[in-house]
């Protein structure tokens, strides 16, 4: 399942890295009851996101990881 979540997550990365977004905005997007796709838990987890004052941002892990992304494509 790591094969499907993984392109999940960066798309969640990409997505948050393009403006401010609130935790319930966020939640609605993003948040799933599938436990086989668990994008927003695994990128909490990883420390990729993180919730400050009501809003969620990328994390300097998650900005490292889309840099390695965009490397990989070019």
């Amino acid at each position: 399942m790591t094969q499907t979540v993984e392109p999940l997550i960066l798309d969640l990365l990409e997505w948050l890295s393009r403006q401010d977004r609130s935790y319930e905005e966020t939640m609605d997007a993003w948040r799933t009851s599938c436990p086989r796709l668990p994008v927003w838990e695994d990128a909490n987890d990883r420390g990729l996101v993180c919730i400050e004052n009501d809003g969620v941002r990328v994390t300097k892990a998650g900005f490292d990881l889309l840099k390695t992304r965009l490397r990989a494509e070019s």
